[in-house]
């Protein structure tokens, strides 16, 4: 992830948000993360490059886009809701982010390629009925139009090859699929553009997986604004139904 909120930090650390910021607090003194208000709701968290070799991640240092803020937040709560059920933990499955795709693919993103909001991987081996596959994650927040989202479902659920491969590997036929599935996690307002999407592209819908939004996935509104952090120049519910925000099971209904 790019950055989170305080109260999405503190959902991982499995504490409060006064604890959440001691830890994020001795973090910054440590230079390995920085922290500013940078919109609606509590303070951002995000590592410096120090922070990030820390963790052995590759990517370069910076701070959360504020065009993105709100897709940001969407897509950290989609993930913190999949990792808390059951399922998930049971299966040892994992996430792979938008940030380690990008990370792949480097400069050769064509202005045509669809880079997915995350990756859901099940490993092979275990008792999940979806062990072994490859899930595309969609954090929906706005309407696109259906012809740009039916696009996007076909290009995620035609590839074959991994991001960061050679273009010869990206749709080669009679290969199995990357993505057994898409999941798509929706505001009220782009559901019904998705659902219409997923009918439009024929028998590739059957793979479509259409849930709504956790709750917390979007900002907070301004008057619920938190004190504390300066702005930035001057930091879950489960998910309902299979694989969406409730449940305690990740998979398709």
């Amino acid at each position: 992830m790019y950055g989170a909120q305080l109260d999405q930090v503190a959902a991982v650390l499995g504490a409060g948000e006064s604890r959440a910021r001691a830890v994020t607090g001795s973090w910054r003194r440590a230079g390995y993360a920085q922290s500013a208000r940078l919109g609606p709701g509590g303070p951002w968290i995000w590592l410096t490059r120090a922070g990030l070799g820390a963790c052995g991640l590759p990517f370069p240092a910076t701070t959360p886009a504020l065009s993105r803020l709100a897709h940001l937040r969407a897509v950290t709560a989609v993930r913190l809701a999949l990792e808390a059920t059951s399922g998930y933990r049971a299966a040892g499955a994992f996430w792979r982010s938008e940030r380690r795709l990008r990370a792949r693919v480097g400069g050769r993103v064509g202005l045509r390629e669809h880079i997915p909001d995350g990756e859901v991987h099940w490993p092979d081996g275990t008792a999940a009925a979806w062990a072994g596959e490859c899930w595309a994650v969609e954090a929906e927040l706005t309407r696109k139009t259906v012809a740009r989202t039916a696009t996007i479902i076909r290009e995620v659920l035609t590839r074959t090859g991994d991001y960061g491969c050679p273009a010869a590997q990206v749709r080669v036929p009679g290969h199995p699929p990357r993505h057994a599935r898409v999941l798509y996690l929706c505001s009220p307002a782009a559901r019904p553009v998705v659902a219409r999407a997923r009918d439009a592209v024929g028998a590739l819908g059957m793979r479509v997986e259409i849930r709504d939004l956790p709750a917390g996935a979007e900002l907070p509104h301004a008057d619920q604004r938190r004190a504390g952090l300066p702005r930035a120049g001057s930091p879950h519910a489960g998910l309902s139904r299979a694989g969406s925000p409730g449940s305690d099971s990740p998979g398709p209904s």
